[in-house]
């Protein structure tokens, strides 16, 4: 059987790993097996903050419209109960936009939404 010295292809494939840790400090940028290492920690941690950003954004939004609900004298899980009794389908994000950019139609969702409780 012949003898395969695979040097284009491995080379290539370290090549890919040396390029994913450019900018990486000391060795980690430079010896293949301490940035492969580095490189799959960064993927790892790459894809758990995919994750967490969604709940991050989440919780923001949260925030910005129970800020602007308790301005208005209202809780954000009452004004949240109030919107659905009332078939008001807007997402939190959407809320949140309108809260920071127009409170005159943020007053007036809250009204809708406080409708319910009356």
């Amino acid at each position: 059987m012949p003898r395969v010295k695979r040097g284009t292809k491995a080379r290539r494939r370290r090549n890919q790993i040396l390029k994913a840790a450019s900018g990486f400090l000391g060795k980690r940028s430079r010896c293949h097996a301490i940035a492969a290492e580095a490189v799959h920690h960064s993927w790892m941690h790459a894809y758990r903050g995919r994750k967490q950003k969604k709940r991050d954004f989440r919780r923001l939004w949260i925030e910005r419209i129970n800020a602007a609900t308790r301005e208005l004298g209202l809780s954000y899980s009452a004004f949240a109960g109030g919107l659905r009794k009332n078939d008001v389908e807007l997402n939190r994000k959407m809320l949140s936009e309108i809260a920071i950019s127009d409170p005159a139609t943020f007053r007036a969702i809250v009204g809708t939404a406080n409708e319910s409780r009356a």
